[in-house]
């Protein structure tokens, strides 16, 4: 064990300042990525057992070693972030003299580009993946949670020219996410180092977790398979697959809860809420009509909260005179909430919904009817994924389909039914007062009698 968590400072050229002597303790399977020299790496590892640590320091000793800019590809702009700050913490612990620039926009988009700048004219530059960003840069590449990345075929077909002058080195990391993506297709390419870390892997190498913890708590044994056992799962079952949400998620919308984002939003807002307490979350999910597509502006999701706050956000939701119309759960629990947002804010803003069988397979039916035509848009991240993919449909012989899902994520599904009613909400809106035409039938005529 002390073997494998000796230093690892042999990628640092002599001329970077390292006194005293940093020691950054690293696990068997991290060293074995860290020394190794392959010039394609493909690294399918469990969720949490250092990931992005592991390939951030390699990445960073890889390029000052070869005086090459590195490039971070992430699946969205708060991922690419987090990497990047990891890539800082380490030129910290290594005293390198290193300079951050944060929120650089990308050229022509909307797209922000983190750089680091580090000692002979290496450069680390993170951005979020898309395949215009990459575009013109020369240099190595890693390809971060590559399984879930949007457009990731369009992506490879940008980076692999990137990184061939020079004898560029590309590295690739995810946890699976199906069968049918780049990454699932890269890991029987032989030009590929290849390295799997399951959890168990991890655990026997010296990380210290509680496995049975993680197990009983996800409460999912398919979702436990795939994100800590590293297994490329059949997708036949899902109603929705991984390749179909992963075309309807945008990396530049963040997840969470803005009320000073909303009410900034110029566009007509739909809501739908799905109501839980104690096992599950209570979630509202927003959407913002924009050119005929519902981008999602906020999701607020939350659990044991007592129904007196959950009123109170709905209520302050339904404050925005943007907000054109809700859709609540309004079986069990939820009935009070609903009740009470109609006798405030009125019938035609509020439509209390009882989740029946029939209901459940028309509302998963319109949302479905949206991913295929690419009219919605979702942030991209892995619990709101891992939500949606869990549902599952099966067709009985008497009777509506039934919709089963499990409790991946701390959730039964419910990001998936909140978005739905939200999804019911556009289509079962009353035109505003602002949509009516003014309507002429000759001229006013004033009675002789009255004020007048």
């Amino acid at each position: 064990m002390d073997a494998a968590r000796s230093p690892l400072l042999a990628g640092v050229p002599a001329t970077v300042p390292a006194s005293p002597a940093p020691i950054i303790p690293l696990l068997s399977y991290q060293a074995d990525d860290i020394q190794s020299t392959a010039r394609f790496r493909w690294c399918c590892w469990s969720r949490q057992v250092g990931k992005s640590f592991t390939k951030s320091l390699r990445r960073l000793l890889r390029g000052l070693e070869r005086r090459r800019t590195q490039i971070f590809l992430s699946a969205g702009e708060r991922q690419s972030r987090e990497l990047m700050i990891k890539a800082q913490q380490h030129c910290r612990a290594l005293n390198l003299a290193a300079h951050f620039h944060g929120d650089r926009f990308f050229a022509g988009t909307s797209f922000k580009q983190l750089t680091i700048e580090l000692p002979n004219r290496v450069r680390i530059i993170g951005l979020p993946a898309n395949p215009q960003t990459v575009r013109g840069f020369t240099g190595d590449v890693f390809l971060d949670e590559f399984a879930m990345h949007r457009d990731d075929r369009e992506i490879w077909a940008a980076v692999f020219p990137t990184a061939l002058r020079g004898d560029g080195e590309i590295d690739i990391a995810s946890t699976p996410k199906g069968r049918d993506n780049m990454f699932a297709l890269l890991r029987d390419n032989p030009q590929f180092e290849h390295s799997t870390v399951t959890l168990d892997d991890a655990i026997a190498a010296g990380l210290q977790v509680d496995r049975e913890q993680i197990r009983r708590s996800i409460h999912d044994d398919e979702i436990y398979r795939q994100e800590f056992g590293c297994e490329f799962l059949d997708e036949s079952s899902a109603f929705l697959t991984y390749e179909q949400i992963a075309r309807v998620e945008d990396p530049q919308l963040a997840g969470g809860f803005d009320a000073a984002a909303l009410a900034d939003c110029r566009g007509e807002l739909y809501c739908g809420v799905d109501v839980g307490r104690v096992r599950d979350l209570t979630v509202m999910w927003v959407f913002e009509l924009c050119d005929g597509v519902l981008v999602t502006r906020a999701v607020r999701e939350s659990v044991n909260e007592p129904f007196r706050r959950q009123s109170e956000a709905l209520h302050g939701l339904l404050a925005n005179r943007r907000l054109r119309k809700c859709c609540i759960d309004a079986g069990g629990i939820g009935m009070a909430m609903a009740e009470a947002a109609v006798e405030a804010f009125g019938a035609a803003r509020v439509e209390p919904v009882t989740l029946t069988a029939a209901v459940k397979d028309q509302l998963a039916s319109r949302l479905r009817m949206r991913v295929e035509d690419a009219t919605l848009r979702i942030p991209c991240e892995p619990a709101i994924r891992n939500d949606w993919h869990s549902v599952r449909r099966s067709v009985t012989a008497a009777g509506p389909a039934r919709y089963d899902s499990s409790r991946a994520e701390g959730s039964h599904a419910d990001r998936f039914w909140a978005a739905c009613l939200a999804v019911r909400a556009t289509e079962n809106a009353t035109p505003p007062m602002g949509d009516v035409g003014l309507v002429q039938s000759g001229p006013f005529r004033y009675a002789r009698n009255g004020v007048w």
